[in-house]
């Protein structure tokens, strides 16, 4: 865990805990259907945490768990993400998974944006 501090006009990262992948037990999105930035990390203790965005959060998510597939291949638990953004065979996969969150929410907005304009039959 890093914490980000600013003294003047210069920004400063300190270390304040470490851990060990092989000690991770759960990743906990909180909430898979909301944008929100929240999770938990299940060690032997269990630790909230904040992310930058909720992309941040799926790609560290995705980081965490290519990791564990590459080195330790345990079944690392991960619940409350939309699975589409973390699997690799999904249709939505690719290179840039940072960007699919933000796609599908355009898409969304436009969908809202188009029924809001079509008129009403009386």
């Amino acid at each position: 865990m890093v914490k980000h501090y600013r003294v003047g006009l210069d920004e400063k990262y300190e270390v304040t805990k470490r851990w060990s992948l092989s000690d991770l037990r759960m990743i906990d999105g909180k909430e898979a259907d909301t944008d929100n930035p929240f999770f938990d990390l299940h060690f032997k203790k269990v630790y909230s945490l904040e992310a930058y965005s909720c992309a941040s959060k799926y790609s560290f998510a995705r980081t965490v768990s290519r990791l564990n597939h590459v080195y330790l291949k345990k079944d690392l638990h991960m619940v409350n993400f939309d699975s589409t953004y973390i699997n690799d065979d999904s249709i939505w996969s690719s290179n840039n998974k940072d960007c699919l969150v933000l796609m599908r929410i355009c898409f969304y907005a436009f969908n809202l944006v188009c029924l809001s304009l079509c008129p009403l039959p009386l």
